[in-house]
C-alpha cells in the first residue's frame, strides 16, 4: 500500500498499484472521492474544486492527482522548473506524482507530404511516463509574483466576462423582474438581477454563463434540474476561487445526486473542470502556466 494525503491532516491508503494511463488515473481518484464522501469526509470535494481553481491548465485527471496527494497545493512545477525560476526544492520534500505524455512525430508516406510540403509530419501521444511536481511551499528562494490578488472583488472581470458571453452570441441584460432569482439563463440570453453586490454579480454571471456552457440540448435532457444546478455553481465556486473570491465550502450533498455512480460523477467533474477552464482562459490573456516550460503538454493530453 502507498500513502496518499486527502486532506491536510488526513491520511488514506489508495491500491499500491499505480495508475499508468489516464483512464485509471481518473477511475481510482473518483473511486476514492466516492468512499470518502460516503464515509462523511465532505471536504473532499471542496479539496477537488479548489485544485480545479488553481490548476485550470492540467488535465482533468492530473487536477485530480494533485489534490489527491496535497490539496494545499498552490502553484506546482518541475524541479529543474523552479530552479529556473530561482527557487530550490527542499531536501527530503517527496514530490507530487502525475502523468506525462511522451511525444513522438509520425512521418507521413512521401506521396502525402509531397502534398502539402508544411505538414510532412505529425506529433502524437505514444503514451505516458511518470513525472514529479513541486508545491510553491516545497521550495526555497526568491519571491514569485502574485497572478491573483483580489478579495472579495472581482475587479475586472465582470466585464471581461460580459465580453465574452458577447462573442458567444449570448446577449446580457439586467431585468429586476426576475426577482427573487438573482439570475436566469434562458438559452442564448442572461438576465441578471441589478443591485447585488460585485461579488455576489460575479458569482451569479459565472453561475448562469455555465447554464449557457453546459446545459444545452442532449446534456439538458441528460441531467436532473438539480443535476444541472449543482454544476452551475461548482462551476461557479472553481472561478470565484480561482480570482480570489472568498467562497463558501463546496455542497456536501453532491455525490448524493449521483448515488455512488462513479462513471456519471467522473463525467460531471470532468465538464465542471472543462467549462471552468474556458471561462478562466476568458478572464485573463493567455499566461506560461506556472510550472513551466513542458506544463502545456501535461495540460493537453494527461
Amino acid at each position: 500500500m502507498s500513502s496518499i494525503a486527502t486532506t491536510s491532516n488526513t491520511v488514506t491508503t489508495i491500491d499500491s498499484k499505480k495508475p499508468n494511463t489516464k483512464q485509471e488515473l481518473i477511475a481510482a481518484n473518483i473511486k476514492l472521492l466516492i468512499e470518502q464522501l460516503e464515509a462523511g469526509k465532505s471536504d473532499a470535494l471542496t479539496n477537488y474544486l479548489t485544485a480545479m481553481s488553481r490548476f485550470h491548465n492540467y488535465s482533468f485527471g492530473n487536477v485530480l492527482e494533485i489534490a489527491r496527494q496535497m490539496p494545499t497545493a498552490t502553484r506546482v512545477a518541475g524541479f529543474w522548473t523552479w530552479k529556473n525560476l530561482g527557487r530550490s526544492v527542499k531536501a527530503g520534500q517527496k514530490g507530487i506524482r502525475i502523468l506525462a505524455p511522451i511525444v513522438g512525430v509520425r512521418r507521413k508516406k512521401d506521396e502525402e507530404a509531397e502534398k502539402d510540403i508544411t505538414k510532412q509530419n505529425t506529433r502524437v501521444v505514444l503514451g505516458f511516463r511518470n513525472t514529479y511536481v513541486f508545491d510553491v511551499s516545497q521550495t526555497d528562494g526568491i519571491d514569485l509574483p502574485d497572478l491573483h490578488k483580489v478579495t472579495g472583488d472581482p475587479g475586472e472581470n465582470i466585464e471581461r466576462l460580459a465580453a465574452f458571453l458577447k462573442t458567444q452570441g449570448i446577449q446580457l441584460v439586467y431585468n429586476e423582474k426576475i426577482a427573487p432569482a438573482l439570475g436566469m439563463s434562458y438559452g442564448g440570453r442572461i438576465a441578471i438581477l441589478p443591485g447585488q453586490s460585485k461579488a455576489e454579480e460575479f458569482s451569479t454571471l459565472v453561475h448562469e454563463t455555465a447554464h449557457e456552457l453546459l446545459h444545452k440540448a442532449e446534456r439538458r435532457t441528460a441531467t436532473t434540474k438539480t443535476v444541472r444546478e449543482t454544476e452551475a455553481e461548482a462551476v461557479a465556486f472553481v472561478v470565484g476561487k480561482a480570482v480570489g473570491l472568498v467562497a463558501g465550502t463546496a455542497s456536501a450533498d453532491y455525490i448524493q445526486l449521483y448515488h455512488g455512480n462513479a462513471s456519471l460523477l467522473a463525467e460531471s467533474l470532468e465538464v465542471i473542470q472543462q467549462t471552468s477552464g474556458v471561462i478562466l482562459a476568458a478572464l485573463e490573456p493567455p499566461l506560461l502556466d506556472e510550472a513551466g516550460t513542458g506544463t502545456a503538454e501535461l495540460a493537453e493530453v494527461a
